[in-house]
Protein backbone atom coordinates (compact mmCIF):
# COMPACT_ATOMS: atom_id res chain seq x y z
CA UNK A 1 0.00 0.00 0.00
CA UNK A 2 3.16 2.24 0.26
CA UNK A 3 3.47 2.29 -3.51
CA UNK A 4 0.51 4.79 -4.12
CA UNK A 5 1.59 7.07 -1.41
CA UNK A 6 5.52 7.41 -2.56
CA UNK A 7 4.00 8.12 -6.23
CA UNK A 8 1.59 11.14 -4.83
CA UNK A 9 4.61 12.31 -2.63
CA UNK A 10 6.81 12.13 -6.18
CA UNK A 11 4.40 15.08 -7.65
CA UNK A 12 4.58 17.46 -3.98
CA UNK A 13 6.92 20.19 -3.93
CA UNK A 14 7.06 19.89 -0.55
CA UNK A 15 8.44 16.63 -0.14
CA UNK A 16 10.99 17.36 -2.67
CA UNK A 17 12.23 19.74 -0.62
CA UNK A 18 12.05 18.05 2.63
CA UNK A 19 13.99 14.83 0.68
CA UNK A 20 16.39 17.11 -1.46
CA UNK A 21 17.17 18.30 1.93
CA UNK A 22 18.19 15.52 4.02
CA UNK A 23 22.04 15.09 3.90
CA UNK A 24 22.11 10.92 3.23
CA UNK A 25 19.72 11.66 -0.09
CA UNK A 26 22.72 12.22 -2.24
CA UNK A 27 24.10 8.82 -1.01
CA UNK A 28 20.88 7.24 -1.95
CA UNK A 29 19.89 8.61 -4.87
CA UNK A 30 23.62 7.33 -6.02
CA UNK A 31 22.42 3.91 -6.05
CA UNK A 32 20.16 4.38 -8.90
CA UNK A 33 21.78 7.80 -10.52
CA UNK A 34 25.64 7.52 -10.85
CA UNK A 35 25.87 10.67 -12.02
CA UNK A 36 24.49 14.46 -12.97
CA UNK A 37 27.04 15.11 -16.24
CA UNK A 38 27.94 13.20 -19.06
CA UNK A 39 31.48 13.41 -18.18
CA UNK A 40 30.18 11.80 -15.31
CA UNK A 41 28.29 8.71 -16.65
CA UNK A 42 31.17 7.94 -19.11
CA UNK A 43 32.90 6.15 -16.97
CA UNK A 44 29.70 3.74 -15.82
CA UNK A 45 29.28 3.24 -19.54
CA UNK A 46 32.86 2.08 -20.09
CA UNK A 47 32.57 -0.30 -17.00
CA UNK A 48 29.37 -1.94 -17.65
CA UNK A 49 30.24 -2.45 -21.40
CA UNK A 50 33.22 -3.72 -20.29
CA UNK A 51 31.42 -6.43 -18.44
CA UNK A 52 29.47 -7.94 -21.47
CA UNK A 53 25.99 -5.57 -20.40
CA UNK A 54 24.64 -2.99 -22.83
CA UNK A 55 22.70 -0.16 -21.77
CA UNK A 56 19.77 2.23 -22.43
CA UNK A 57 20.39 6.10 -21.34
CA UNK A 58 17.65 7.89 -19.96
CA UNK A 59 18.59 11.54 -18.73
CA UNK A 60 16.17 12.07 -15.93
CA UNK A 61 13.94 15.48 -16.06
CA UNK A 62 10.16 15.77 -16.69
CA UNK A 63 8.46 18.32 -15.12
CA UNK A 64 8.74 20.67 -18.65
CA UNK A 65 6.92 24.32 -18.35
CA UNK A 66 8.22 26.17 -21.15
CA UNK A 67 9.40 25.43 -25.05
CA UNK A 68 13.02 26.29 -23.60
CA UNK A 69 13.57 23.52 -21.44
CA UNK A 70 12.31 21.10 -24.07
CA UNK A 71 14.75 22.15 -26.38
CA UNK A 72 17.67 22.00 -24.00
CA UNK A 73 16.35 17.91 -23.01
CA UNK A 74 16.95 17.15 -27.18
CA UNK A 75 20.33 19.34 -27.03
CA UNK A 76 21.21 16.72 -23.51
CA UNK A 77 20.20 13.53 -26.05
CA UNK A 78 22.43 14.87 -28.74
CA UNK A 79 25.42 15.92 -26.26
CA UNK A 80 25.00 12.12 -24.58
CA UNK A 81 25.15 10.67 -28.45
CA UNK A 82 27.90 12.61 -29.20
CA UNK A 83 29.99 10.88 -26.44
CA UNK A 84 28.75 7.77 -27.39
CA UNK A 85 30.00 8.23 -30.57
CA UNK A 86 33.67 8.86 -29.58
CA UNK A 87 33.40 5.99 -27.33
CA UNK A 88 32.24 3.77 -30.16
CA UNK A 89 29.82 1.71 -28.45
CA UNK A 90 26.57 2.52 -31.01
CA UNK A 91 25.75 -1.14 -31.10
CA UNK A 92 25.82 -1.23 -27.36
CA UNK A 93 24.38 2.06 -25.48
CA UNK A 94 20.91 2.79 -27.20
CA UNK A 95 18.49 5.84 -25.28
CA UNK A 96 15.28 6.29 -23.12
CA UNK A 97 13.44 8.99 -23.69
CA UNK A 98 10.04 10.63 -21.89
CA UNK A 99 8.37 12.51 -24.14
CA UNK A 100 6.96 14.75 -21.36
CA UNK A 101 10.76 16.49 -21.15
CA UNK A 102 10.90 17.30 -25.06
CA UNK A 103 7.57 19.34 -24.08
CA UNK A 104 4.18 17.02 -24.61
CA UNK A 105 2.34 18.59 -21.64
CA UNK A 106 2.50 21.91 -23.59
CA UNK A 107 0.57 23.77 -25.55
CA UNK A 108 0.69 21.62 -29.15
CA UNK A 109 3.01 19.40 -27.11
CA UNK A 110 2.05 16.72 -29.70
CA UNK A 111 4.06 18.63 -32.45
CA UNK A 112 6.97 19.77 -30.58
CA UNK A 113 7.29 16.64 -28.31
CA UNK A 114 7.78 15.20 -32.12
CA UNK A 115 9.48 17.79 -33.52
CA UNK A 116 12.45 17.86 -30.97
CA UNK A 117 12.19 13.84 -30.49
CA UNK A 118 13.20 13.40 -34.21
CA UNK A 119 16.29 14.83 -34.38
CA UNK A 120 17.48 12.79 -31.23
CA UNK A 121 16.13 9.49 -33.13
CA UNK A 122 18.49 10.70 -36.40
CA UNK A 123 21.33 11.14 -34.30
CA UNK A 124 20.66 7.77 -32.49
CA UNK A 125 20.40 6.19 -36.20
CA UNK A 126 23.66 7.24 -37.27
CA UNK A 127 25.69 5.64 -34.76
CA UNK A 128 23.97 2.73 -35.09
CA UNK A 129 22.07 2.48 -31.85
CA UNK A 130 18.25 3.59 -31.52
CA UNK A 131 15.70 5.16 -28.96
CA UNK A 132 12.33 3.94 -26.86
CA UNK A 133 10.03 6.15 -26.19
CA UNK A 134 9.40 5.58 -22.19
CA UNK A 135 5.76 5.17 -21.21
CA UNK A 136 4.58 7.71 -18.59
CA UNK A 137 0.80 8.21 -16.86
CA UNK A 138 -2.07 6.50 -19.25
CA UNK A 139 -3.26 9.99 -20.34
CA UNK A 140 0.07 10.49 -22.60
CA UNK A 141 -0.54 7.30 -24.40
CA UNK A 142 -2.44 7.91 -26.97
CA UNK A 143 0.23 10.56 -28.29
CA UNK A 144 3.05 8.63 -26.93
CA UNK A 145 2.29 5.59 -29.31
CA UNK A 146 0.94 8.48 -32.59
CA UNK A 147 4.76 9.63 -32.36
CA UNK A 148 6.01 6.15 -32.03
CA UNK A 149 4.57 5.30 -35.40
CA UNK A 150 5.65 8.20 -37.10
CA UNK A 151 8.69 8.17 -35.94
CA UNK A 152 9.09 4.13 -37.35
CA UNK A 153 8.42 5.56 -40.73
CA UNK A 154 12.10 6.19 -41.58
CA UNK A 155 13.25 4.67 -37.94
CA UNK A 156 12.03 1.47 -37.67
CA UNK A 157 13.84 0.35 -34.97
CA UNK A 158 12.49 2.91 -32.58
CA UNK A 159 11.21 0.83 -29.84
CA UNK A 160 8.49 2.11 -27.10
CA UNK A 161 7.15 0.89 -23.67
CA UNK A 162 3.99 -0.82 -22.90
CA UNK A 163 2.79 -1.31 -19.12
CA UNK A 164 1.20 -4.37 -18.21
CA UNK A 165 -1.26 -2.79 -14.95
CA UNK A 166 -3.00 -0.82 -17.62
CA UNK A 167 -5.96 -2.27 -19.01
CA UNK A 168 -5.49 -1.14 -22.57
CA UNK A 169 -2.02 -3.01 -23.02
CA UNK A 170 -2.69 -6.86 -24.24
CA UNK A 171 -4.65 -4.66 -27.39
CA UNK A 172 -1.30 -2.47 -27.47
CA UNK A 173 0.81 -5.50 -27.43
CA UNK A 174 -0.72 -7.52 -29.89
CA UNK A 175 -1.24 -4.37 -32.49
CA UNK A 176 2.66 -3.60 -31.71
CA UNK A 177 3.76 -7.64 -31.86
CA UNK A 178 2.48 -8.09 -35.87
CA UNK A 179 4.31 -4.75 -36.35
CA UNK A 180 8.09 -6.13 -35.67
CA UNK A 181 8.72 -3.13 -33.39
CA UNK A 182 10.99 -3.42 -30.36
CA UNK A 183 9.09 -3.43 -27.21
CA UNK A 184 9.65 -2.82 -23.88
CA UNK A 185 7.20 -4.54 -20.89
CA UNK A 186 7.23 -3.28 -17.58
CA UNK A 187 5.01 -3.48 -14.60
CA UNK A 188 3.92 0.40 -14.69
CA UNK A 189 5.50 3.15 -11.88
CA UNK A 190 2.72 5.83 -11.99
CA UNK A 191 -0.34 6.35 -9.49
CA UNK A 192 -3.01 5.17 -11.86
CA UNK A 193 -6.83 4.85 -11.07
CA UNK A 194 -8.68 1.66 -10.84
CA UNK A 195 -10.55 2.45 -13.51
CA UNK A 196 -7.90 2.17 -16.49
CA UNK A 197 -5.44 0.00 -14.45
CA UNK A 198 -5.33 -3.06 -12.29
CA UNK A 199 -3.92 -2.27 -8.27
CA UNK A 200 -3.11 -5.92 -6.75
CA UNK A 201 0.37 -7.19 -7.78
CA UNK A 202 -0.83 -10.57 -8.24
CA UNK A 203 -3.17 -9.18 -11.06
CA UNK A 204 -0.40 -6.98 -12.28
CA UNK A 205 1.66 -10.27 -12.32
CA UNK A 206 -0.88 -12.27 -14.15
CA UNK A 207 -1.07 -9.51 -16.64
CA UNK A 208 2.39 -9.46 -17.11
CA UNK A 209 2.92 -12.76 -18.37
CA UNK A 210 -0.05 -12.97 -20.73
CA UNK A 211 1.36 -9.58 -22.46
CA UNK A 212 4.84 -11.18 -22.45
CA UNK A 213 3.48 -14.48 -23.94
CA UNK A 214 1.98 -12.03 -26.65
CA UNK A 215 4.57 -10.06 -27.37
CA UNK A 216 7.26 -13.58 -27.58
CA UNK A 217 4.68 -14.99 -29.95
CA UNK A 218 4.80 -12.11 -32.28
CA UNK A 219 7.13 -11.08 -34.90
CA UNK A 220 8.99 -8.30 -32.55
CA UNK A 221 11.42 -7.70 -30.36
CA UNK A 222 10.28 -7.95 -26.24
CA UNK A 223 12.92 -6.33 -24.21
CA UNK A 224 11.72 -7.77 -20.84
CA UNK A 225 11.73 -4.98 -18.28
CA UNK A 226 11.85 -6.64 -14.66
CA UNK A 227 13.95 -7.52 -11.74
CA UNK A 228 11.16 -10.45 -10.11
CA UNK A 229 13.24 -13.73 -10.22
CA UNK A 230 9.95 -15.33 -11.44
CA UNK A 231 9.11 -13.09 -14.30
CA UNK A 232 12.72 -13.85 -15.46
CA UNK A 233 12.34 -17.41 -15.67
CA UNK A 234 8.65 -17.04 -17.17
CA UNK A 235 10.45 -15.12 -19.76
CA UNK A 236 13.07 -17.05 -20.27
CA UNK A 237 10.55 -20.27 -20.65
CA UNK A 238 7.98 -18.01 -22.95
CA UNK A 239 11.36 -18.02 -24.89
CA UNK A 240 12.03 -21.33 -25.62
CA UNK A 241 8.68 -22.12 -26.42
CA UNK A 242 8.42 -19.56 -29.15
CA UNK A 243 11.38 -20.69 -30.47
CA UNK A 244 13.56 -17.28 -29.86
CA UNK A 245 17.28 -17.13 -30.31
CA UNK A 246 19.28 -15.83 -27.75
CA UNK A 247 19.65 -12.54 -29.28
CA UNK A 248 16.23 -12.24 -30.62
CA UNK A 249 14.84 -10.75 -27.06
CA UNK A 250 16.72 -9.17 -24.50
CA UNK A 251 16.43 -8.70 -20.35
CA UNK A 252 15.91 -4.88 -18.76
CA UNK A 253 17.09 -3.38 -15.58
CA UNK A 254 17.48 -0.57 -13.59
CA UNK A 255 21.24 0.31 -12.65
CA UNK A 256 21.93 -0.27 -8.95
CA UNK A 257 19.24 -2.89 -8.79
CA UNK A 258 20.47 -7.24 -8.71
CA UNK A 259 23.66 -6.20 -10.22
CA UNK A 260 24.73 -9.75 -9.93
CA UNK A 261 21.88 -10.64 -11.61
CA UNK A 262 22.56 -8.50 -14.85
CA UNK A 263 26.02 -10.23 -15.41
CA UNK A 264 24.90 -14.17 -14.21
CA UNK A 265 22.48 -13.36 -17.43
CA UNK A 266 25.06 -11.43 -19.27
CA UNK A 267 27.13 -14.45 -18.67
CA UNK A 268 24.51 -17.19 -19.96
CA UNK A 269 24.48 -15.41 -23.45
CA UNK A 270 21.45 -13.77 -23.27
CA UNK A 271 21.28 -9.94 -23.48
CA UNK A 272 21.29 -8.08 -21.14
CA UNK A 273 20.65 -4.20 -20.98
CA UNK A 274 20.89 -1.89 -17.86
CA UNK A 275 18.38 1.11 -18.06
CA UNK A 276 20.72 3.97 -16.36
CA UNK A 277 19.91 7.27 -15.99
CA UNK A 278 21.68 10.42 -15.14
CA UNK A 279 21.43 14.20 -14.33
CA UNK A 280 20.44 17.17 -11.99
CA UNK A 281 16.37 16.80 -12.08
CA UNK A 282 16.40 13.04 -10.74
CA UNK A 283 13.67 13.59 -7.48
CA UNK A 284 10.65 12.03 -9.69
CA UNK A 285 12.78 8.74 -11.25
CA UNK A 286 14.33 8.39 -7.57
CA UNK A 287 10.67 8.44 -6.14
CA UNK A 288 8.97 5.86 -8.24
CA UNK A 289 11.97 3.70 -7.90
CA UNK A 290 11.59 3.39 -4.23
CA UNK A 291 7.61 3.15 -4.86
CA UNK A 292 8.06 0.32 -7.50
CA UNK A 293 9.80 -2.07 -4.79
CA UNK A 294 9.78 -2.03 -1.11
CA UNK A 295 13.14 -3.03 -0.61
CA UNK A 296 14.13 0.29 -1.91
CA UNK A 297 12.04 2.23 0.37
CA UNK A 298 13.88 0.15 3.13
CA UNK A 299 17.18 0.95 2.35
CA UNK A 300 16.48 4.51 2.13
CA UNK A 301 14.77 4.76 5.50
CA UNK A 302 17.78 2.26 6.82
CA UNK A 303 20.33 4.81 5.42
CA UNK A 304 18.16 7.73 7.07
CA UNK A 305 18.19 6.05 10.59
CA UNK A 306 21.84 5.21 10.05
CA UNK A 307 22.83 8.88 9.08
CA UNK A 308 20.61 10.04 11.49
Amino acid sequence: MLGPVILAASRSDRMRRLISAAPVTKQVVDRFIPGETVDEIVPIVLELSGKGLELTMDVVGEDITRPEQAAAARDAYLHLIDRIKDLELGERVEMSVKLSMFGQALEGGHELALANVRPVVEAAAAIGTTVTLDAEDHTTLDSMFAIHEELRKDFPQTGCVIQAYLFRTEDDARRLAATGSRVRLVKGAYKEPAEVALQRKQDIDKAYVRILRILMEGTGYPMIGSHDPRLISIGQELARRAGRKLDEYEFQMLYGIRSDEHLRLAAEGHRMRVYTAYGTDWYGYFMRRLAEKPANLRFFVRSMVSKG
